[in-house]
């Protein structure tokens, strides 16, 4: 089989899953209901500006975390956003394992030596 044949089994396979038809339903339903989008929402903004304050060197305070902590509890409660989380979860776990077997089959075929890191280029200028 070749390699493009083979990526688009695997793409209707993934979009054929438990996994991917599950999480597509959680998504209908999480935008049919508008005040569980908004939360979910609004907890994934927060989420990001304290990993953008992370990134960018300054540290988040105790009380940010705590805050984003019980956000996230609270978001929970609603089952809506909650069977969203635990489908898109269990999607990017589906993901995540045929992405790591693509990478182990390439593996013994790519040379690392061949192919630095931009670090590694920066050390050589």
């Amino acid at each position: 089989m070749n390699p493009h044949d083979a990526a688009h089994a695997l793409a209707k396979a993934l979009r054929e899953s438990e996994e991917f038809k599950t999480l597509k339903e959680a998504q209908e339903q999480l935008k049919s209901e508008e005040s569980a989008r908004n939360m979910l929402l609004d907890f994934r903004k927060q989420q990001f500006e304290m990993q953008k304050q992370q990134l960018s060197g300054v540290e988040v305070s105790p009380e940010q975390e705590e805050k984003l902590e019980k956000l996230f509890q609270v978001i929970n409660m609603n089952t809506t956003v909650k069977k969203f989380l635990e489908a898109e979860y269990r999607a990017a776990i589906l993901l995540r394992d045929v992405q790591k077997i693509i990478g182990e089959a390439t593996e013994s075929i790519i040379d690392t030596e061949l192919t630095p890191l931009a670090e590694e280029f920066a050390e050589e200028e």
